[in-house]
């Protein structure tokens, strides 16, 4: 279920679990969870998921949703039953064809195939449901956000459970097939490429999109309403769908502005990280969310981000992270600094690109704006725990660990890490220990003590990254024209922390 929920379960206890399944030689059921140090009962166990066929009915009058969703997995040991991260009422489960038992407690779905399920075997789920998903609630709050003509199904670390039955952790990536039919007149927005509409003889249209690259569940998102769809192509050839929501009022200009610049972000931040790792580009501006979210090949903007004006910064941030956090995962959620630090500076070097503001500058400016004293540098960014998750440090604290980096190695280095970095990594997941591993063979330095300082130690670092001497030009440290925009995006996108 909800990773927040599954706290209840113990790192130890969830390892012991994943100890017996890898060791015993009969058929055990799968781990409730795979393990995770924030969320140990996230996820699942005794199987990987290669591909997702989603297909519902969604009536926004009721916000009743319905259908069903085929799974195609491989176990990874012989398994008596498994389960599912869900939350909706299931009214029939088939495993291979084969009707199955199942039992619904606490958003785990425990499938029982009435039969082994030997390992390394193809194993094909199909899972029937309908429900009402905004009523539903977790720790106090739904992820499943209910609007005035439709829904939004976006949310991190968790929002899959609201919609589809799945293994809910970033290191079980999958392709997807979404598909959603809606009264004609609705739209819907998803990920990946566009695969068009089709009327149905009901007086509904069905939605249909696909995802050609292995993604993360929570980056999964539908998108339900009332929505001007603008298609264009990329100057690399892509297909680019954005979508603005018609309640965005005067909002929508800016909106506008900033989201249908996104191939051209897209293509400085090639220059930056190497090739876009995805097939299709766009985003999606709406009220109601509150936050933005790199939704993969389409990310998600809530209308605030534009009510001073146009913001490229957004868009810098959650483009780059298409490459960090999208392509390359995290391997648990302690390394979300992975995530921010990099898209965050992004924005940096967009800032920079447009000629608002250097890396350096604002580099600078973010050291200078928190004193010592300040409870900022008391979260830290390598391990701020699940309640800090999506705190501001992670973000800017994140990004200053970049740019120190950046001064320790050098641009030769720095740039090339930039680019072998999620090559590397391409489609997978990574450890803060592994990046630093990376890093360190890349440069042929030694850089623990550096990361140590940046991630792991509460306090102010003596010296602002980048910038010896940062002391005695302090008071000749103006703020760049781009900090500003970039520090209204940063307040926003730490909004979402539940």
């Amino acid at each position: 279920m909800s990773l927040r929920a599954k706290l209840t379960l113990g790192t130890a206890a969830a390892a012991s679990l994943l100890l017996l399944a890898g060791t015993a030689t009969a058929a055990q059921p799968g781990a409730p969870g795979i393990g995770d140090p924030y969320y140990p009962n996230a996820g699942n166990g005794g199987y990987d998921v290669a591909h997702y066929d989603i297909r519902l009915n969604y009536q926004p009058a009721t916000d009743n949703l319905s259908g069903t969703t085929t799974i195609l997995a491989r176990t990874t040991q012989d398994l008596s039953r498994f389960n599912l991260d869900f939350l909706l009422k299931v009214s029939s489960v088939r495993v291979n064809n084969k009707v199955a038992s199942f039992s619904q407690s606490g958003g785990e779905l425990v499938v029982d195939p009435r039969g082994t399920l030997r390992k390394g075997s193809d194993v094909t789920v199909v899972v029937t449901y309908s429900d009402v998903p905004s009523t539903y609630a977790v720790d106090g709050y739904t992820s499943w956000k209910r609007t005035p003509d439709g829904a939004l199904a976006i949310d991190q670390p968790d929002i899959a459970p609201w919609w589809f039955p799945s293994n809910n952790h970033p290191t079980d990536k999958a392709k997807f097939d979404i598909s959603v039919a809606v009264p004609t007149g609705v739209e819907v927005i998803s990920n990946g490429t566009f695969g068009g509409t089709a009327q149905q003889i009901n007086g509904w249209t069905r939605w249909r999109y696909r995802s050609l690259q292995p993604m993360a569940t929570y980056l999964a998102f539908i998108a339900i309403g009332q929505f001007e769809i603008r298609q264009s192509t990329a100057p690399n050839g892509q297909p680019v769908l954005n979508a603005y929501s018609e309640r965005l009022g005067a909002d929508y200009g800016a909106a506008v502005a900033s989201i249908e610049r996104t191939p051209e972000v897209t293509e400085f931040l090639e220059s930056q990280f190497g090739p876009y790792p995805f097939e299709a580009q766009g985003g999606v501006a709406t009220p109601g969310i509150g936050f933005a979210l790199e939704n993969q090949t389409r990310s998600t903007y809530d209308a605030a981000f534009f009510r001073r004006g146009s913001n490229t910064y957004v868009v810098a941030h959650e483009v780059g992270h298409q490459w960090f956090g999208d392509s390359v995962s995290v391997q648990g959620w302690q390394d979300i600094w992975l995530n921010e630090g990099f898209a965050s500076y992004a924005e940096w070097l967009w800032s920079e690109h447009v000629g608002e503001g250097t890396a350096q500058e604002n580099s600078d400016y973010v050291y200078g704006l928190y004193p010592a004293d300040s409870p900022f540098w008391q979260v830290l960014p390598g391990n701020p725990g699940a309640a800090n998750q999506f705190h501001g440090a992670v973000y800017d604290r994140g990004a200053l660990t970049v740019h120190a980096l950046r001064g320790e190695i050098g641009d030769e280095a720095f740039f090339r890490l930039l680019q072998e970095w999620p090559a590397a990594k391409r489609n997978g997941n990574a450890s803060t220990d592994e990046f630093i591993a990376f890093a360190e063979k890349l440069s042929g330095k030694q850089l623990d003590e550096l990361f140590q300082t940046w991630l792991f130690t509460p306090g102010k670092p003596a010296v602002a990254p980048g910038a010896a001497g940062f002391a005695a030009r302090a008071a000749t440290v103006s703020e760049p024209k781009s900090f500003k925009k970039i520090h209204e995006t940063r307040e926003l996108l730490a909004g979402h922390q539940h």
